[in-house]
């Protein structure tokens, strides 16, 4: 027993006094590992420094204790007292053996024992670089070669124990809210000017680069074929009969402005009514008949346009000069620098709301997904190979730092 205890003494004393040495390797005073300990360890550490300090009492009293020991069987060996003294002399110096050489051993693995530079004694301190070097090789070659780790995931079974996990309401529910944590502090650190600048930049950089004239065509060819123009014109026609409905006045007004001097004012009154009615007439005939000849103008206009955006040079050119004027304009600049205001305060709204749609929608998926993955073999098998993949990567990237 005291040989134990002599060994646990000893290894503890050698792990406390090894902060103690110099950069020469002799060690500092007890008495002033205490002082610095005392000054710079916490509590628990000042705790645990006592209770080595008592470990180191005890097991040096129960040595001295055997020596004792020793001595008064030595003693009364040769004073006669028969055979059973002679074995209390062998098992008190094989005790005091022991404990000397399991301190020895133990000792030496941290310092040179009594401060005598003893060969291969404080092998911890003097080599401390390369057995870190040959531990983190056998490891790196026993533990995280890529068959092993591949066999220890693929043994784990990860994607049906997520998949089981994550069917479950509420893990569901904690997962989704950590995300949303998660999404409001990156929101949160992200300085909107910045943002704004790195958006702002992009959508006009894109912009730049690709020509709109061909798309735009395009999406307009595809509207007047299948007639979505027509609600518009009838909107446009519908408005323009009811402006003139309400202000006759108006029209007339602006034929007598531009009449010349010398006209008669009834002539241009007569002028004017018959202006407007005609005016008046077209746009009613142009509302109610589909088939007007005027619509049927702007369609071949549309279908015209669309054609000479993809196909015709000048068209397209005054397209992108056209584009170039908007996006260097100030108001569509801070629209731009705007538009990533609005995008966080409603994502950041959506992230703290319990029954937003995005975090109901981030809810369901995630159960669908671990009701897919617990049941579908091959769902579990493409994630296993993912995590297999992704913790290979790490192991053979960065097994050596």
């Amino acid at each position: 027993m005291d040989q134990k205890e002599t060994a646990q003494t000893a290894e503890a004393a050698g792990r406390a006094e090894t902060a103690g040495p110099d950069a020469e390797g002799e060690h500092a005073r007890p008495g002033a590992f205490t002082n610095r300990a005392m000054n710079t360890f916490s509590p628990a550490d000042e705790e645990k420094q006592r209770g080595v300090r008592r470990m180191k009492l005890t097991a040096t009293g129960l040595l001295l204790f055997v020596a004792v020991v020793y001595v008064l069987a030595k003693w009364a060996s040769h004073q006669g007292a028969g055979p059973w003294a002679g074995y209390v002399a062998a098992a008190a110096e094989a005790g005091m053996v022991g404990a000397l050489a399991d301190w020895f051993a133990v000792t030496a693995l941290f310092r040179h024992p009594l401060g005598l530079r003893i060969p291969h004694t404080a092998i911890i301190p003097t080599k401390k670089d390369q057995l870190g070097v040959s531990l983190g090789e056998f490891v790196g070659e026993n533990f995280l070669s890529e068959a092993v780790v591949r066999q220890r995931l693929r043994a784990v079974g990860i994607g049906s124990r997520l998949g089981a996990w994550l069917a479950v309401p509420e893990h569901a529910d904690r997962v989704t809210a950590e995300l949303s944590a998660a999404l409001r502090g990156a929101l949160t650190v992200l300085r909107d000017s910045d943002v704004q600048a790195v958006v702002g930049e992009a959508i006009t950089r894109r912009a730049d680069a690709q020509e709109i004239a061909p798309g735009m065509g395009k999406m307009l060819e595809k509207v007047v074929a299948d007639g979505g123009h027509k609600r518009a014109v009838d909107l446009v026609v519908t408005r323009a009969h009811d402006w003139l409905v309400l202000h006759s006045d108006t029209v007339m007004d602006a034929v007598h402005g531009g009449a010349p001097g010398w006209t008669p004012r009834f002539v241009d009154r007569k002028v004017g009514e018959r202006v407007y009615k005609e005016l008046l007439r077209f746009i009613t005939e142009m509302r109610d008949m589909p088939a007007h000849p005027a619509r049927g103008a702007l369609d071949r206009f549309l279908s015209d346009f669309a054609s000479d955006l993809q196909s015709d040079t000048d068209t397209r050119a005054r397209a992108e000069r056209l584009k170039s004027e908007i996006l260097g304009r100030g108001e569509v600049q801070d629209l731009i620098a705007s538009a990533w205001t609005a995008v966080r305060s409603m994502i950041v709204s959506a992230a703290e709301d319990e029954r937003s749609e995005l975090r109901l929608r981030v809810r369901s998926s995630l159960l669908a997904l671990g009701a897919r993955m617990s049941l579908d073999p091959k769902m579990q098998g493409k994630v296993d190979g993912w995590l297999e993949s992704a913790a290979v990567y790490l192991v053979t990237t960065y097994r050596k730092e």
